[in-house]
């Protein structure tokens, strides 16, 4: 991990919004060399935690791994016993599981054997992780369950929060299994928070990456009719969330990670220009948007949710990014900068 890295989460974390100081823990990571799962070993690393990475493809020892930081080879879909294989062996005595392992909602159309890889990356993965908890001698305290806010379905006019009910598409139905194969940690004694990620904004990855181009080149604008909220939360505040979730033991159940402001697309777009001081009014419309993406425009572009982080704003949890304009704004002038905050290497 280099300094900067360290030096990035450390300020992170001497704010307000992460101010508990606990012995340091052992954390199992799936997932952990992915946009958001990078930040997040790097944040725990600089709070003194010992970090094991569960990876498809784990680094050559001599490649280099960040101080504090293990990889450890899993394959979720080998169908091997768990309780005889090494990425087991290290869920037996650790504090906390964190389950982000799954395949990425964005990169293809929603056809249906895409369907079936989103589904299966997700259960199997999961499945596997809560039985090697089952196994283990000393199960972990924590397991953090990955999931989205399309739980929630997509709406106009609603507003959902963490007791709302789930909706009937696609993707919430997806959210709902995946999130009941995490609950069942439950079972063998843990703290099980699911964590109901929106779109989390950085430069480095994510929706944002990939609009980026088109703002710069003052061909960004709105998505069909604007109007579809569009939940968000900076990756910092996201990362602060999740450490916030795994050191606090009053957070149980579903946590929505979401900016407590939420915007439409076409504030989030005029934000956007904003922040890139580029025009931002041509629209994409829906149908291209249809024909392009099929299935995943109308779950993930052409509708939304507006999503409230109530669990989180009621436990006292604390936003560096609360509004939409300071976070793109930070999020661009990083970018221009150049800061890559220490991201871990792939895997």
């Amino acid at each position: 991990m280099s300094t900067s890295g360290v030096d990035r989460y450390s300020r992170i974390f001497s704010t307000p919004e992460v101010d508990i100081e606990l012995p340091p823990m052992k954390v199992v990571v799936a997932g952990g060399s992915g946009f958001l799962g990078s930040a997040l070993t790097t944040a725990l690393t600089s709070r003194g935690h010992e970090t094991v990475i569960l990876s498809r493809h784990p680094p050559a020892p001599s490649s280099g791994s960040r101080h504090g930081v293990r990889h450890v080879a899993w394959r979720p879909d080998s169908g091997v016993d768990q309780a005889t294989s090494d990425w087991s062996r290290e869920i037996d005595g650790a504090d906390a599981v964190v389950n982000l392992a799954g395949a990425s909602l964005a990169d293809d159309r929603w056809t249906a054997a895409r369907k079936t890889v989103l589904r299966d990356s997700r259960i199997n993965s999961t499945r596997q992780l809560v039985g090697a908890v089952r196994t283990a001698a000393r199960a972990p305290t924590v397991f953090l369950q990955g999931s989205a806010v399309g739980y929630y379905g997509t709406s106009f006019d609603q507003t959902f929060d963490e007791s709302s009910r789930p909706g009937s598409d696609f993707l919430a139905t997806l959210c709902v299994d995946w999130e009941r194969e995490g609950q069942a940690a439950a079972a063998s004694g843990c703290r099980v928070v699911t964590l109901r990620t929106a779109v989390a904004l950085a430069r480095e990855g994510g929706a944002l990456k990939k609009m980026l181009l088109p703002f710069q080149l003052g061909v960004g604008g709105p998505i069909a009719s604007g109007r579809q909220w569009f939940p968000w939360i900076h990756r910092d505040d996201w990362v602060a969330m999740v450490v916030w979730s795994l050191e606090t033991p009053a957070v149980t159940g579903p946590v929505n990670v979401a900016a407590p402001s939420p915007v439409t697309n076409a504030e989030f777009t005029r934000a956007f220009g904003t922040a890139l001081h580029r025009p931002a009014f041509i629209p994409m419309p829906g149908f291209a948007l249809r024909l392009l993406f099929g299935e995943l425009a109308d779950a993930g572009l052409i509708n939304g949710q507006r999503v409230m982080p109530k669990r989180a704003t009621d436990l006292g949890f604390r936003f560096k990014y609360a509004e939409i304009a300071p976070a793109l704004k930070a999020a661009v002038t990083k970018a221009k900068h150049g800061d890559h905050g220490g991201r871990a290497p792939s895997s």
